[in-house]
């Protein structure tokens, strides 16, 4: 049976290595779906050439330019965030990539595990925002979520036939990003090409800012607390330079594992559209036999906060991570337009996590609500 792949998000970072992964094995995989929020150059590109049944651009002044680009295809256009919403309900795929970046990548994946839909989880937000309400609503659909991060990815294989075993705790590694070893002083200065470039992945803007203040590894762990119904003692987080040990995992008899790899988006992508098979590839491959040293080292929470502050989110519970969430995207958008600086992004984050409510017990709508709250707190903080 070829897998009919839905992905959210296809002319991101993730999307893109997707469609290599699903045009190298083209008697497993097929694209049904095929989403963007405003990039239509690419997504015509990539529907003309996988021909997926619907694309939806979620810019709906881009409508027109895609509709035309496609007219003489059967594939059905769709515009408007509406459009993308309800797509994520229909029955026509059979699982969907979920690889929206940020808080928009919420309510389709929300509603593609509503619909009873298997979710290949590349959009960390989701579970970071309502990981309580998102899981409760996949375990009630009997749906699977299966991780697409490679530190997640890293778990989730370690995890494979240890179902009755407890674990102790899990070990997320994190490359230290750009910037490792450096000090305040050096930080307050960092523009944004500099903070984009990453020594070990190739990421889209946001995630790669993310990785830079550490912000990433927190929201991970948020993430993985959901994802492996951990509590926040049993998180523990690395820094591991060389990104070839992806995570580990630690149970009660002290035993270790570890899933090891280079650096390649690719390989969690296919793993989690083909689990639970394993399809050969031509990745590249580690090889021990070249001399190498694998490094760890305690993270720096004096000069990277952001760490700190999405621990004390994944601790406090409730809309915590939610409000943390929304004021990251919004100091991050800001960075990357040269409207504030490095170590602003921190502070931004801090004095919106202290103003907005703190809700113990939160339902959907007030997840909606304090995201938009911390939003505009956030940007009146900037003046955006």
């Amino acid at each position: 049976m070829v897998k009919r792949i839905a992905i959210f998000g296809s002319t991101g970072s993730i999307g893109t290595q997707a469609l290599e992964v699903i045009e190298a094995n083209p008697d497993k995989f097929s694209v049904e779906i095929l989403t963007a929020y405003t990039n239509d150059k690419l997504l015509i590109e990539q529907a003309l050439k996988f021909n997926p049944n619907i694309v939806v651009i979620a810019d709906d002044r881009k409508y027109e330019i895609v509709k035309d680009a496609l007219s003489n295809t059967p594939i059905k256009v769709f515009a408007g965030e509406k459009a993308l919403n309800e797509v994520a309900l229909m029955d026509s795929y059979d699982l969907m990539l979920a690889a929206i970046v940020g808080y928009a990548g919420f309510q389709p994946t929300f509603n593609a595990i509503e619909a009873g839909k298997p979710v290949a989880l590349a959009n960390k937000e989701t579970l970071v925002v309502a990981g309580d309400i998102v899981m409760q609503k996949a375990f009630e659909k009997r749906v699977p979520v299966i991780p697409v991060d490679s530190e997640h990815s890293a778990i989730f294989q370690c995890l494979v036939g240890e179902g009755r075993n407890k674990i102790e705790k899990i070990i997320l590694t994190a490359s230290g990003g750009p910037f490792l070893g450096k000090k305040p002083n050096f930080l307050v200065n960092v523009k944004r090409d500099h903070a984009l470039q990453h020594p070990n992945w190739a990421m889209g803007a946001k995630i790669t800012i993310d990785s830079a203040t550490l912000m990433n590894k927190g929201l991970e762990m948020i993430e993985a607390k959901w994802l492996f119904s951990l509590h926040p003692d049993q998180i523990q987080v690395m820094i591991h330079p060389q990104s070839i040990i992806h995570s580990m995992v630690q149970f009660e008899d002290g035993s270790i594992k570890a899933q090891m790899g280079l650096p390649d988006m690719k390989l969690p992508i296919q793993y989690a559209l083909a689990f639970p098979q394993r399809l050969p590839n031509q990745f590249p491959r580690y090889d021990f036999k070249k001399p190498s040293t694998l490094n760890f080292e305690e993270p720096d929470l004096r000069t990277f906060r952001n760490l700190v502050l999405a621990t004390e989110a994944l601790y406090k519970g409730g809309n915590m991570p939610c409000i943390l969430n929304a004021a990251n995207e919004i100091a991050v958008y800001a960075f990357l337009r040269n409207k504030i600086g490095f170590l602003d992004i921190t502070a931004v984050i801090e004095k919106t996590m202290e103003k907005i409510k703190f809700i113990e017990k939160p339902v959907l709508t007030d997840y909606f609500e304090s995201d938009a709250e911390a939003r505009q707190y956030a940007a009146s903080l900037i003046q955006l």
